[in-house]
């Protein structure tokens, strides 16, 4: 025992009797202090005690009690840990718009004036139609009443063609008739001739015989008269053939009349039948069908609606001067007219990837892409329209509001799973760090944007090659010692967290 441990021994003593000799004195004026006084003074006596044991334990045993002292915690629970890497980052432009579609074509009546007579029931605002499904069917009695007509006006002018056709065969005819009576002229004309001929030879012959003295002057007046009847049966039987031409002619005339006769009743049947076809043309017209295949955006029409006088509700709805009856989305097709400031305009580009996101809806978390850039810029706003195509869905319609983050670079940059990220009261933002002794340590970072669905950015606080508490993060606390779980070390890569 050294001198410093007697001493404090003594003392000890010293001050435990002088305790005990003033609670003495107190017990024999206050006998009700004596049990207190007792227990006091006993209680310092096992204090001291116990002090001078301690003081007075060999160095190795004073060593073994601060070893056990300080004995290594227990991990408080199991984590998953990544490798934090470099990634590709993608820097965006955020924009907002409205949600339109990308093609809305108008259902126009083809026939005006007809009652809207069936609309099935499936045909409704935010249906899907196919081209050619059936839309509305009109009231086609009136048009049937027309068709009646327009066959029996083409049957009247076909019989009257018919006639006229008989009638051009019957002057035909009369054509052939007196082509053949001008050939009979023809040849009593020749018969004629023949005789005039024989009677003028004869003639002069007994002129001669007369002039001898041969003959009696009467037999020679004979021959004369003879020869005067002939003359005259070939002046008749030239004028008959002259007769006969005309009669020709005239028959040639009136076969032309009945040949234009004919061309005009067959322009009428034609005429008829056009009429005809176009009344079966509107008739087929009466049933309304889809020009293309989508979904129905508006649906106007009502059973008992006239095509072409819209309602007084529907002035509005006059597409080129006819009344719209339907309008369909083409394939469902979707698109973000999203405004974007001018100054901000040579940073898009056509075919940037999107992503879509709605303020109502959480679900709403689509890929689109740039399309087109409208190239005029409003002049009060100054901002352009951004039309950006929106992959189908049933989340969003036309006009809804959306945001848009707009790709428009990328870099290499640090991320970490989003859920090793954790927000403190305080509005900042820590990760778990682990050491060499599977001790962990909050770090405050800088996030900035969601890499994706899994990964965001850190932009201080980090380095390459840090390990981080991914799964479990939210448990701890600085300073706690983890076990890491079996075979997920990873790494945090540019899509996710890939295990090694």
């Amino acid at each position: 025992m050294n001198d410093e441990s007697i001493e404090v021994e003594l003392s000890s003593e010293k001050a435990s009797q002088e305790n005990l000799s003033q609670l003495t004195n107190r017990q024999q004026t206050r006998p009700w202090l004596m049990p207190l006084g007792v227990g006091t003074g006993l209680g310092i006596a096992i204090a001291l005690g116990g002090i001078g044991i301690v003081t007075q334990l060999p160095a190795q045993q004073q060593k073994a009690v601060a070893n056990k002292a300080t004995t290594k915690a227990n991990p408080v629970m199991t984590v998953t840990v990544a490798t934090v890497e470099a990634t590709r980052v993608s820097r965006s432009l955020n924009a907002t718009g409205t949600i339109a579609a990308r093609d809305l074509i108008p259902v126009l009546p083809q026939v005006n004036g007809l009652q809207i007579k069936i609309i099935p029931e499936d045909i409704k605002e935010g249906a899907y139609v196919k081209q050619g499904q059936v839309l509305a069917i009109l009231d086609d009695s009136m048009l049937q009443a027309q068709i009646s007509e327009a066959r029996a006006e083409v049957e009247s002018k076909q019989a009257d063609v018919g006639s006229r056709q008989a009638n051009k065969r019957s002057q035909q005819a009369s054509v052939a008739s007196s082509q053949a009576i001008v050939k009979q002229k023809k040849a009593d004309l020749a018969q004629a001739q023949a005789r005039l001929e024989e009677a003028t030879k004869n003639f002069q012959r007994y002129q001669k015989l007369a002039a001898a003295g041969a003959i009696s002057q009467q037999e020679l007046d004979t021959r004369s008269y003879t020869l005067k009847t002939a003359t005259e049966v070939v002046q008749v039987a030239q004028e008959n053939i002259q007769s006969a031409k005309a009669n020709v002619i005239s028959a040639e005339a009136n076969t032309g009349s009945a040949t234009a006769n004919i061309d005009k009743a067959k322009a009428d049947v034609r005429s008829s039948a056009a009429k005809l076809r176009q009344l079966q043309t509107q008739l087929r017209q009466t049933v309304i069908r889809a020009p293309i295949s989508g979904i129905i955006a508006e649906k106007l029409a009502r059973v008992g609606d006239v095509t072409g006088v819209p309602p007084q509700t529907q002035i509005g709805t006059v597409v080129g001067g006819t009344q719209k009856l339907f309008s369909i989305i083409r394939g469902g097709r979707l698109e973000l007219q999203a405004q974007v400031p001018e100054i901000q305009l040579p940073q898009v580009e056509i075919g940037a990837a999107v992503q879509i996101t709605s303020d109502i809806d959480q679900r709403v978390r689509l890929q689109g892409r740039v399309r087109e850039i409208q190239p005029i810029v409003n002049d009060k706003r100054r901002e352009a329209t951004v039309k950006i195509d929106i992959p189908l869905t049933d989340l969003l319609k036309p006009g809804m509001f959306a945001r848009a983050a707009i790709t428009t670079n990328t870099a290499l940059a640090i991320a970490a799973p989003q859920k090793a990220v954790q927000s403190q009261p305080d509005g900042s933002v820590i990760l778990f760090t682990l050491s060499q002794n599977d001790l962990v340590r909050s770090q405050k970072v800088e996030v900035g944007e969601p890499v994706n669905t899994d990964l965001i950015e850190i932009k201080n606080g980090l380095q390459l090659g840090d390990r981080i508490v991914v799964d479990g993060a939210a448990y701890l606390k600085d300073g706690d010692r983890v076990r890491v779980k079996a075979g997920e070390r990873g790494q945090v890569t540019g899509d996710r967290v890939k295990s090694q």
